[in-house]
C-alpha cells in the first residue's frame, strides 16, 4: 500500500507538534468506512490533540482520482449515505476553503487516490473536537460520520463543493 502525505511544511510541523503534545491518555475515536454494498473499504482513526483532531484515514479499493472527504453532521451511514446529513457545520458558515464566508468545520482537503485504489494519509482538523459537550464536538446528540464522495470538492460551491455522490461512509465512534 502506498502512503501519500499531502500537507504543507507548516502543516507537517503542526501535525508533529500536535502529536508531541498529546497527553498520555489522548481521547480517540474511529470509523469503519464501508461502500454502498456494505463492504469495508477503509478506516479512519481520530485522535484529539491540543490543536484539533488528527485524522489518519486508510482506504483500499476505491476508484483512483480526486475525492472529497468530509465530516458529516449525522452519525448514520445507510446507503446511499444521505442519512449522514450535510457537512458538519456547527457555526452555520458557507462551504469551502476558498469561500469568503466559509468554511464548514467538516470541510477537509481532497483525497488523491492512486491507481492502486489504496491510500493512507493524515490530516489535522483544527475546527472539530472529540470532547463531548463542546459546540464543535463530533459527539453531539446525533453523532457524526466520515464520508468520501465520488468526485472532488471544488472548495467553493455551497453547500456540497459539487463533490457528487457518496461512495463510502463510516460512523465516528
Amino acid at each position: 500500500m502506498k502512503t501519500i502525505h499531502f500537507v504543507s511544511t507548516a502543516a507537517a510541523g503542526a501535525i508533529m507538534f500536535a502529536i508531541s503534545s498529546l497527553p498520555a491518555a489522548a481521547q480517540t475515536a474511529s470509523a469503519a468506512l464501508k461502500n454502498a454494498e456494505g463492504k469495508e473499504v477503509g478506516s479512519a482513526n481520530l485522535t484529539q490533540t491540543p490543536h484539533g483532531v488528527l485524522i489518519n484515514i486508510s482506504v483500499k479499493g476505491l476508484p483512483p482520482g480526486e475525492h472529497a472527504f468530509h465530516v458529516h453532521a449525522v452519525g448514520k451511514c445507510e446507503p446511499p449515505f444521505t442519512s449522514a446529513g450535510g457537512h458538519f457545520n456547527p457555526t452555520n458558515k458557507k462551504h469551502g476553503m476558498m469561500a469568503a464566508e466559509g468554511y464548514h468545520a467538516g470541510d477537509m482537503p481532497n483525497l488523491h487516490i492512486p491507481q492502486s485504489g489504496d491510500l493512507t494519509v493524515e490530516t489535522v482538523n483544527a475546527d472539530v473536537t472529540l470532547e463531548k459537550g463542546k459546540p464543535n464536538s463530533l459527539f453531539d446528540a446525533d453523532g457524526s460520520a466520515i464520508v468520501i464522495h465520488a468526485g472532488s470538492d471544488d472548495y467553493k460551491t455551497d453547500p456540497t463543493g459539487d463533490a457528487g455522490g457518496r461512495i463510502a461512509c463510516g460512523v465516528i465512534q
